[in-house]
């Protein structure tokens, strides 16, 4: 089969994929069932990279409003930022691929948007130009004073 056909496979259901690609090679049909499992890998790539890139904008949002905000820092902002590092740390360890070569890549359409969602969420425009890795994924963001927990 050709691969757009395996690919509308993969999009229509994944699960339905590997069940045809276990068949394809009890088969014997090895270069059907590697060209289908090359789609589902793909699929499987793009969702997680997208993934990420949505969690990334999502933290980008909560640190320029923490920054943005000093005066009105909140619980659900240290929560957002927490969840975030969180999930795209484990997008890394399920797809060492999504490394910093990756985040680079996406770092500046994270950011812009990022931005424009906090300007809707902030009633104002944010006044930061650029967010540095550390800003992003190290910097402690806590409302507790005696806050021992690490991000």
């Amino acid at each position: 089969m050709a691969k757009t056909t395996w690919d509308n496979l993969v999009f229509e259901s994944p699960y339905l994929a590997v069940v045809t690609a276990k068949q394809l090679l009890q088969e014997g049909q090895m270069t059907e069932a590697y060209s289908l499992l090359e789609s589902l890998e793909e699929s499987m790539g793009r969702s997680e990279r997208r993934g990420v890139s949505s969690q990334l904008t999502r933290l980008m949002l909560h640190v320029i409003k923490w920054k943005c905000q000093p005066e009105k820092p909140s619980a659900s902002c240290v929560i957002s930022i927490r969840s975030a590092r969180r999930e795209i740390a484990e997008s890394q360890r399920e797809m060492p691929s999504l490394n910093r070569d990756f985040f680079n890549s996406i770092w500046d359409k994270c950011f812009a948007a990022a931005k424009q969602d906090a300007r809707d969420e902030m009633g104002k425009k944010a006044e930061i130009t650029a967010l540095s890795w550390d800003e992003v994924f190290k910097q402690k963001y806590t409302i507790w004073e005696d806050d021992d927990f690490s991000d």
